[in-house]
């Protein structure tokens, strides 16, 4: 049973599953779970006292594996839907015992052969029992490579220490951290896909900035043990405020909790209550249940889901190439997307006035006619706003669109007989680097930004439209910053290697991210202001960049870098997706991500040094970056031979 409707989660954390031990009657194990309340067993496939040495071998070929009953003591879907398996924890794959050794891989593949045959969803491998694993990885990755659909959870513990060397007689203390485990182990296996992580969560938890590390990481499953609750005032098992906001960002990332242990709470009887009725009432509730009923007050005391993230749940780590502005004409569709921001044409709306008010004072706005020309001007939201901004501000505004859709420019003129701005509207159909104008406008207006500000040629297209502008022209927006910050992500760089080329890894993505570390602070990279009347102008950048990770957050992997922008659009009016800055409820962007061909592993305290070029040629524009510090990373999209921008 889910563990609550909450409005917009579809996903899989409202499934909370239990550990339980080794039970060859699985049709009770899982009837005795599942109506005591929870929707999943993770339950050893295999008799725990099994070990393939023991057997003759003259009766291996006629012997039966102690399997936990036949595939037919369960449906097909039960096992699928319901069951997660277990496999058992004695293996030790890099024993310096050979006899173990052996035992544990001959061990390991059957239990995941038959797991297999089963058809379950996922399989939860025992945590590695040294920090050399190399056997253990050898072992699971040549399994990877022949596995069907399902996912195999590698169970790692969810510790670091956090030990100031200074803090202890001046003795340095080796500091344990269980992600370099699980890095070592997945580096061994290649960043499999299906190779995934179910975290067992302990009483202590580490710093927030190490506890973040495990967002950007495939986290499939929190094992939640009875013994981390705490008791409340009324005898009843609850958790720390730490461990609830763990709680509420596994709920939020789709990771699903799994109870594991015994009950460790010797609840109260209820009051009011015949004795022998309540005897009977705890004889029949599952001996976890007041931990599972915690588990949902805490799911269904979240906040549901606001009504953008909702719309854009479809979106989330999907990747985008974007758009091709000037090469490609968009449509009808993408046109509504953008329209439908509400906020977005505020903002605009807001600068206009600003500037309207600015250019002509209050004594001279019956007299004066301000040109106001839209480039991009779409299917005519900011003429709209444009619109709408002289009639707030009482001045008089000749507004000439310019638009190189022609399927737009239908639309256009559409829209403006419909509201009746045949004396106030001029549509142009022409590529504004082409346009002649009959005279010079008082403000310039486009919204031609992408995800990383001048991704989609703005400055190129502005730089050509600046000749319409008078001298002491404005231009709205007036100027933009691009931002980056580098980020774990497994599931996009799983994403991109799919593919199999180097040139989706040399490809910057418009994504709706959600499933990421941020590892430091984003920083600023290239800033245009318009209009730039410099007489060597320049559209070509470069920048280094040095990113200082948190000391608590132990090492990391990058997988690649996220982009955002903050544009002006006029003095105070500004509009962007920089995390810290970002304008609250707009959607026409997502950040952009440039990924990394290989991760780049950064031992805690290191810096993190980056480089990124803006590179222009006579058709095309592109972007060129690497890493160079702690490693090198190749420098990617050299000449733009994988992604770039058509002018």
């Amino acid at each position: 049973m889910p563990l609550g409707d909450n409005l917009g989660d579809k996903s899989d954390s409202r499934y909370c599953g239990v550990e339980t031990e080794f039970n060859d009657d699985m049709p009770h194990v899982l009837s005795h779970n599942i109506n005591g309340g929870f929707d999943f067993v993770v339950a050893p496939l295999m008799e725990p006292g099994y070990r393939p040495s023991l057997i003759d071998n003259a009766s291996k070929d006629s012997s039966v594996l102690p399997f936990a009953g036949s595939d037919l003591v369960l449906s097909p879907s039960q096992w699928s839907s319901h069951v997660v398996g277990k496999i058992s924890s004695w293996i030790d794959l890099d024993s310096e015992d050979d006899t173990l050794r052996e035992d544990s891989e001959i061990a390991l593949k059957q239990e995941l052969a038959w797991a297999s045959h089963l058809s379950l969803q996922a399989c939860l491998l025992p945590t590695p029992k040294g920090p050399s694993c190399g056997n253990y990885a050898r072992c699971v990755n040549q399994i990877l490579q022949n596995l069907n659909n399902m996912q195999l959870w590698l169970r790692i513990p969810l510790e670091k220490s956090d030990v100031d060397d200074d803090a202890v007689n001046g003795m340095a203390i080796e500091i344990t951290d269980s992600w370099e485990l699980w890095n070592s182990f997945r580096v061994l296996c290649e960043h499999h896909s299906q190779l995934s992580v179910a975290l067992d969560v302990l009483s202590s938890l580490p710093s927030a900035n190490s506890l973040g590390r495990w967002i950007g990481e495939p986290v499939k499953a929190a094992i939640l043990h009875t013994d981390s609750f705490l008791t409340n005032a009324r005898g009843y098992p609850c958790l720390s405020k730490r461990h609830q906001n763990l709680l509420n960002s596994f709920f939020y990332y789709s990771i699903q909790i799994v109870l594991s242990g015994k009950p460790v709470h010797k609840l109260p009887a209820t009051s009011g209550v015949n004795q022998t009725d309540n005897y009977a009432q705890q004889a029949q509730r599952h001996d976890l249940r007041s931990y599972l009923d915690y588990v949902g007050y805490l799911y269904q005391k979240m906040e549901p889901l606001p009504e953008q993230e909702r719309f854009e749940l479809g979106y989330r780590d999907f990747l985008q190439s974007p758009l091709q502005p000037l090469m490609d004409n968009l449509e009808a569709q993408t046109y509504e997307t953008f329209e439908k921001d509400s906020v977005k044409y505020i903002q605009y709306q807001r600068a206009v006035s600003k500037a309207l008010v600015d250019r002509v004072s209050d004594e001279n706005a019956s007299a004066t006619t301000v040109v106001l020309m839209v480039v991009g001007a779409g299917r005519g939201p900011l003429v709209r706003a444009s619109l709408q901004a002289a009639e707030e501000t009482g001045r008089k505004l000749k507004v000439y669109a310019v638009e190189k859709n022609p399927n737009a420019v239908v639309t256009l003129h559409s829209l403006v007989k419909l509201e009746g701005w045949e004396n106030n509207v001029a549509i142009i159909s022409c590529d504004m680097r082409c346009w002649e104008a009959p005279e010079k406008a008082d403000i310039l207006v486009s919204e031609l930004l992408g995800s990383f500000g001048d991704n989609e040629l703005s400055p190129e297209c502005l730089d050509g439209a600046q000749r319409f502008l008078k001298p002491d022209g404005i231009s709205i927006p007036s100027s933009y910053t691009s931002f980056i910050q580098p980020v774990t992500t497994s599931k996009l760089y799983n994403d991109v290697k799919l593919h199999k080329d180097l040139l989706h890894f040399e490809t910057a993505y418009v994504v709706k991210l959600h499933r990421l570390s941020k590892l430091s602070p984003s920083q600023s990279v290239f800033t245009f202001t318009h209009p730039n009347y410099s007489p060597n102008k320049s559209n070509e950048r470069y920048k280094k960049l040095r990113f200082e990770m948190p000391n608590d957050t132990g090492s990391t992997i990058i997988h690649g870098f996220a982009g955002y922008f903050d544009a002006i659009l006029y003095k105070d009016v500004h509009l962007g997706i920089e995390p810290t800055t970002a304008t609250p409820n707009m959607f026409s962007w997502f950040p952009i991500f440039f990924p990394l061909r290989s991760p780049i592993y950064v031992k805690a305290g290191a810096p993190l040094e980056f480089h990124i070029w803006r590179c222009c040629g006579n058709t095309k524009v592109w972007y060129e970056w690497c890493v160079t510090s702690p490693t090198s990373s190749p420098i990617h999209n050299s000449n733009g031979r994988s992604y770039w921008v058509g002018l």
